[in-house]
């Protein structure tokens, strides 16, 4: 099997990206003016709702009130927080201009199954400029069967952001059987193939998950990536490479414990990420210790000063 080795890659600057006065302004607030304003990012999803339904809630009864995240995000000084349509018009009234806004234009529940992923546009870049926004969030599926009506929306979506001067941040993530049978949704090949999808279709950021290194299944996905050796922090750095001028945020999956949590953290930005978006692992937890947390991975993002 070839053992490569991936050199250490420069996370992009804002000034390095070609974007319109609107998009640059937006966006030096989330990477100067809120979060650890030093050109890294920390954001707050709170999108499980409509993703997973209210099961994600139950391991923090009090994180099914949006309150508890935008309370999280404004105390522990987030970049911003991401809600849907619904959210955003009811909860951010009182929280407008403390805590940056994120709004997802499309999504979809978790109850047919994602053999052909599709998430439907739920609200429009008009309604998140109306609602103070500092960018967009689109969940793109790549690989699904149904990737070219995705294609389609994500190009409508584009225009508008252009037209408005609104960053577009790319959820960009493996779907589909045919994906499962190349190594699977979280593989390197996937993920690497995402973050490539997402530059060619005109993301300002990225967010990606963690690429998983499993030797048994990666055997199923196509050359070279079926015999390439890489370690986790190997695999950051190719997908961040992949990502060219796409700023990437990593995020943290399902929650885990303190330590894994910081050192998955520390890994991805040490390689290239951009930045981090940690939900439950952050409002799953009682809200003091979710704050504590919060700072210790703020405290991280001071070696990554941008």
């Amino acid at each position: 099997m070839a053992v490569t080795k991936v050199t250490k890659i420069k996370r992009p600057t804002l000034d390095e990206l070609d974007v319109s006065p609107g998009k640059r302004t937006r966006l030096r607030r989330l990477l100067y003016q809120y979060g650890p304003a030093n050109g890294t990012l920390m954001f707050l999803p709170i999108d499980q709702g409509l993703e997973h339904g209210p099961r994600d809630f139950f391991p923090n009864p009090p994180s099914a009130d949006p309150i508890f995240q935008l309370e999280l995000a404004k105390r522990g000084r987030y970049s911003g927080i991401v809600f849907h349509i619904g959210l955003a018009k009811k909860y951010m009234k009182d929280y407008a201009g403390q805590v940056p806004l994120v709004l997802k234009v499309n999504g979809k529940t978790e109850i047919p199954p994602d053999d052909e992923a599709f998430s439907p546009q739920t609200a429009s870049v008009e309604d998140a400029v109306r609602l103070g926004a500092d960018a967009v969030g689109y969940t793109l599926y790549v690989g699904s069967p149904r990737q070219d009506d995705d294609f389609l929306q994500l190009m409508d979506v584009r225009e508008e952001c252009e037209r408005f001067g609104m960053p577009l941040i790319i959820w960009s993530y493996p779907r589909g059987a045919a994906v499962d049978k190349k190594g699977g949704r979280d593989s390197l090949y996937a993920i690497d193939y995402a973050a490539r999808t997402a530059c060619e279709l005109g993301a300002d950021l990225v967010k990606l998950n963690m690429p998983t290194i499993n030797p048994a299944k990666d055997a199923a996905a196509p050359k070279p990536y079926s015999e390439l050796q890489v370690t986790e922090e190997e695999a950051v750095r190719r997908v961040v490479k992949s990502a060219g001028r796409t700023m990437v945020i990593i995020s943290g999956g399902g929650k885990m414990g303190d330590e894994s949590l910081l050192n998955k953290a520390r890994l991805v930005m040490a390689n290239g990420a951009t930045g981090l978006i940690f939900g439950r692992n952050m409002w799953q937890r009682p809200m003091e210790e979710a704050l504590a947390m919060t700072a210790k991975v703020r405290e991280m993002l001071k070696e990554f000063r941008g």
